[in-house]
């Protein structure tokens, strides 16, 4: 999952700042991820979920707030197609938000991480596949709704 983010990275770094700064921020937000397996003891575990859930939702938000709003801009402007696609996948990202915003409500502080330790480590799972279904859909988005216009943009 993190190849494939430094993948994404360097087929669209360089293209538009705010991608860039987005993609960065999902690079982040996969590596507190995996160091949520890293950390051993409660008081590590506890600080490593609240990172994680903190880069996920700033990353989230920025998609949401900001790189979805110019990329349907630019397929609107363009008018070649991209905005069907565009209605096609927003509502599969949509999913996968509300998963993310479950999770976050459910480890939002240390006492309830504590209070839902048992089923961390499913829903860690989980999450693992959310967030890859998500950015295999924000991809799609990018490559078709910015790559295309790239040079024209």
């Amino acid at each position: 999952m993190l190849e494939n983010c430094k993948n994404a990275r360097e087929r669209w770094g360089g293209t538009h700042e705010i991608i860039d700064r987005w993609l960065l921020g999902r690079q982040q937000a996969l590596v507190a991820f995996f160091a949520i397996y890293d950390a051993e003891g409660k008081e590590d575990v506890t600080t490593a979920v609240e990172e994680f859930n903190r880069r996920l939702v700033d990353y989230v938000s920025e998609g949401h707030f900001e790189v979805y709003e110019q990329l349907f801009r630019e397929a609107k402007e363009f008018d070649d197609g991209g905005l069907v696609l565009a209605k096609e996948l927003y509502p599969l990202i949509d999913a996968t938000t509300q998963f993310i915003l479950d999770f976050n409500d459910k480890y939002a502080t240390g006492s309830m991480v504590e209070a839902n330790i048992g089923s961390l480590k499913g829903d860690l799972s989980s999450m693992g596949e959310k967030m890859t279904e998500r950015f295999a859909i924000e991809d799609r988005l990018i490559e078709r709704l910015h790559n295309a216009h790239e040079h024209l943009a």
